[in-house]
């Protein structure tokens, strides 16, 4: 099964009382989704010196994020969603398609052929990352719900959102580390059309204002700020073939070509 969506995705940081009183309205206008209250595990992928969370850091034009996703406890023969979500200009443009999960790890790295229009897109994408490779877990739990005669509209409620950067699996456990306080919730508003009236009126009542979260660059600032970033690149040991520099200055070299988007120089071992 393979599925496109494009459109806006609005994100707000709610807090508990704020919660309380958007469930009243939601249960008045919207109808939970068929998965309904769930825990979403996803393994998101990225190269040796983690590219792609660095470039959605920078909040560029255009940002991509190739992900593994599951709903349940997944084991090798379980169905799950391999996707692709691409951002250009505020605008999301998602490519899904559902596989054994032997199957969708084997289409990231390259070891499997895809089968479709769809697949084929996310395997040429992956395809361009050089060791292109599981990255982190990122799980939370959520609650979706979708406009009654209108399912173009649709939110979601996410809390507990957490990650960890070992045991990178939809069959391993859930925890990991919180990267929002206890009792917050991330609302998500996904539409491609205006937002209805009345969700507009509870924002602008309660003066809930647009939040820039990214899931995975949230996980990926905790990391980075736990290592140097001479450290990060120093640990890919060269395997990118990337070339050497040296000298008291390798470290603004480093730091010159990241903020540019290019993959960066290994610092040489002194």
């Amino acid at each position: 099964m393979q599925f496109v969506f494009k459109r806006n995705e609005l994100k707000y940081r709610l807090r508990e009382d704020q919660r309380r009183l958007l469930e009243e309205l939601l249960a008045a206008h919207m109808e939970p989704d068929a998965h309904g209250a769930s825990t979403v595990r996803n393994v998101y992928y990225d190269t040796p010196t983690h590219l792609l969370a660095r470039r959605s850091e920078e909040h560029p034009l255009y940002k991509e994020k190739l992900r593994l996703r599951s709903y349940v406890p997944a084991r090798e023969s379980s169905l799950v969603f391999i996707e692709l979500k691409k951002k250009f200009d505020g605008v999301v443009y998602k490519r899904r398609a559902t596989l054994p999960l032997a199957a969708a790890e084997a289409t990231l790295v390259g070891e499997r052929a895809p089968q479709g229009q769809i697949e084929r897109e996310i395997a040429t994408v992956a395809s361009v990352y050089e060791g292109l490779r599981p990255a982190m877990y990122l799980a939370y739990e959520r609650e979706a719900f979708f406009a009654r005669g209108d399912h173009d509209f649709r939110v979601t409620l996410d809390q507990g959102i957490r990650c960890r950067w070992d045991d990178v699996s939809l069959a391993g456990p859930t925890d990991g580390e919180l990267l929002i306080s206890p009792g917050e919730t991330l609302m998500e508003l996904k539409s491609s059309q205006a937002l209805p009236l009345w969700m507009v009126e509870f924002l602008g009542s309660q003066r809930i204002f647009k939040a820039s979260f990214s899931k995975y660059g949230a996980a990926w600032r905790l990391q980075s700020s736990r290592r140097p970033l001479c450290q990060q690149v120093l640990s890919t040991g060269g395997r990118e073939g990337l070339p050497l520099v040296s000298g008291p200055r390798a470290g603004e070299q480093v730091r010159a070509k990241l903020r540019r988007g290019i993959a960066p120089y290994v610092i040489q071992r002194g």
